[in-house]
């Protein structure tokens, strides 16, 4: 009888041992699969951040390059209407983190700068002035739509549209951190606060 009692309580314990190795085993993989779930789930989000703006320039074209010809043959000369859409991210191959399956933690390690994704262009040309045997080809309006082109981009910087994206990367930080919270998991984003106070110092000087 105690033989079967002891052979019980030696299997009972074993029983108790193997059990918990496989609910920490099980425990470790619904925890790494947790996190992956996560950073798909915060890839997903970052892919929303576009901030979109409409430009409206006015654009003086002059052929200065044939200075010679347009001498002798007349000068070419447009105004052209500028109408441009354009859209500023982030890429989001430069979202940097990293998991901490121990803390359950997401740590996010680096947010990139947004950054000119595309640009739509309308062009209307007004006071098209062609030399009386100097008329434009087919490749002037091709280099006037380029460097027309060329003129809203340099422009882009001098909008609020850079500060507006930074703003709303914040706000999908934030919304970030939510949704990691909800299956008890913490958001490490001390880095990006570093990162942001240094940029600032460089600023400055």
């Amino acid at each position: 009888m105690e033989l079967l009692f002891i052979g019980l309580a030696a299997g009972a314990i074993a029983a108790y041992f193997i059990f918990t190795a496989f609910n920490k085993d099980r425990s470790k993989v619904k925890t790494k699969e947790q996190s992956v779930v996560l950073m798909e789930k915060i890839r997903s989000v970052c892919k929303f951040i576009t901030v979109e703006g409409d430009f409206s320039e006015i654009y003086h074209y002059e052929n200065l390059k044939e200075k010679y010809i347009s001498l002798i043959f007349g000068k070419k000369k447009a105004i052209i209407l500028i109408n441009a859409k354009a859209h500023v991210g982030f890429d989001l191959s430069k979202i940097k983190m990293e998991s901490d399956n121990e803390k359950k933690e997401i740590i996010l390690t680096n947010f990139p700068e947004p950054e000119l994704l595309t640009v739509e262009t309308d062009f209307k040309y007004y006071d098209k002035r062609e030399g009386w045997a100097n008329p434009f080809t087919t490749s002037d309006l091709t280099d006037i739509n380029r460097d027309a082109k060329k003129h809203i981009i340099d422009k882009i910087p001098e909008s609020p549209l850079f500060e507006q994206a930074r703003k709303d990367a914040l706000n999908t930080v934030l919304l970030m951190e939510n949704i990691v919270q909800t299956i008890g998991w913490k958001l490490d984003y001390s880095a990006l606060i570093l990162e942001e106070d240094e940029q600032k110092k460089i600023e400055k000087k």
